[in-house]
């Protein structure tokens, strides 16, 4: 790169281009437009928030990743979080309380973070939690759902609270997605997309990139289906194996490149909607954003780990500060060892890495 790299710029430049996109997608929905208004006003007060700590040297990432339980309804072929036990269906162990996730809600406020995607297991299995979220309009809660659970009274939960944007995970059409989620899965996703779409609430869907799925996932068929079922963000997430088996789906070199070409196609093809990559071209951010960089991780239990794939902690929230766990002496080895930036064969270096991110803890 011709400069240096600014991680700052670089995540609130990220920030802002999202929520702008996220302006444009909601332009034909007046209920949805007044909201975002008000969010961008709300993101360009934490991007303050996050300048005035970096200038004093204290780093605080833009986002968060909350993974709020342990539990889900399905059994996804290939799931990385039942595979590293993050997920599973016995009685869940010492998760977070409603009252201490709105706690860490409420500090990342006012740290400055503007994102907190809300993850699983399952999600919407935590009823509780999402009202929680939805009473934090400054912060803005993608939920990564699998879209089975949504019925009218999450319907009236997503009118009511802007704030909680909706992403349904598919893998990309009917066969695709019963295929890996389960017979009649993807039905139940079209019918959640038409309640969604019936209320005009701002609603994405996350798909798992794969080598097998890639050229279908950005092609302008499947795009322009979800497209008129109302969805208005789309983020590709690589495919991480969980067994060696599995590591010739994982997107190389090669599929990012075709992606990253295809992205700069479809953005402007869909104006009014958002594609975002995950997690993209490392390269170009400047090496992993995980561990503090960019994000976090916050599982079920309350433990900081660096991110969803890398499944360690050295700190837990439910005995801690949020400012206090973005630095834990994990997050921080990480960093001065320049882990984040080595380079590796698969999408997420940490996942690659693991055997030597637990010899740091």
């Amino acid at each position: 790169m011709g400069q240096e790299f600014n991680l700052e710029r670089y995540m609130t430049n990220g920030v802002e281009s999202i929520v702008k996109g996220a302006l444009k997608a909601s332009l034909s929905n007046p209920k949805e437009s007044i909201f975002m208004a008000k969010y961008a006003l709300s993101s360009k007060k934490s991007s303050a928030i996050r300048k005035k700590a970096e200038e004093a040297g204290e780093h605080i990432p833009a986002f968060l990743i909350a993974s709020i339980t342990s539990k889900c309804n399905l059994h996804c072929a290939g799931c990385y979080a039942r595979a590293n036990h993050a997920c599973y269906d016995g009685e869940e162990n010492r998760q977070l309380t409603k009252e201490e996730w709105l706690s860490v809600f409420e500090e990342a406020k006012k740290i400055g973070v503007g994102f907190i995607l809300l993850a699983g297991g399952e999600p919407l299995i935590r009823r509780d939690v999402i009202e929680a979220a939805g009473k934090i309009s400054d912060i803005l809660f993608p939920v990564f759902t699998n879209g089975t659970l949504i019925e009218e009274q999450y319907i009236g939960l997503f009118n009511k609270h802007r704030n909680l944007v909706p992403i349904l995970s598919l893998e990309g059409r009917e066969e695709e997605t019963d295929s890996r989620r389960g017979t009649g899965v993807y039905r139940k996703l079209e019918q959640s997309m038409e309640l969604l779409k019936r209320e005009g609430i701002l609603f994405g869907t996350s798909v798992t990139i794969t080598t097998e799925n890639i050229k279908e996932a950005v092609s302008y068929e499947f795009l322009d289906k979800l497209y008129l079922q109302g969805c208005k963000a789309v983020i590709f997430v690589e495919f991480v194996p969980v067994t060696e088996e599995a590591k010739e789906l994982a997107p190389g070199d090669g599929e990012r490149a075709y992606l990253a070409a295809a992205l700069r196609d479809i953005r402007e093809h869909y104006e009014d909607m958002v594609f975002i990559s995950f997690p993209g071209d490392e390269k170009s951010s400047g090496g992993c954003l995980a561990a503090g960089r960019g994000f976090f991780h916050i599982n079920s239990q309350g433990g900081a780990e660096p991110c969803p794939f890398s499944p360690y902690s050295d700190i837990n929230v439910r005995d801690t500060s949020l400012k206090e766990a973005i630095h834990s002496r994990l997050f921080q080895r990480l960093r001065e060892e320049n882990v984040l930036m080595e380079n590796h064969p698969g999408g997420c270096v940490l996942f690659e890495k693991r055997e030597l991110v637990e010899s740091l803890l």
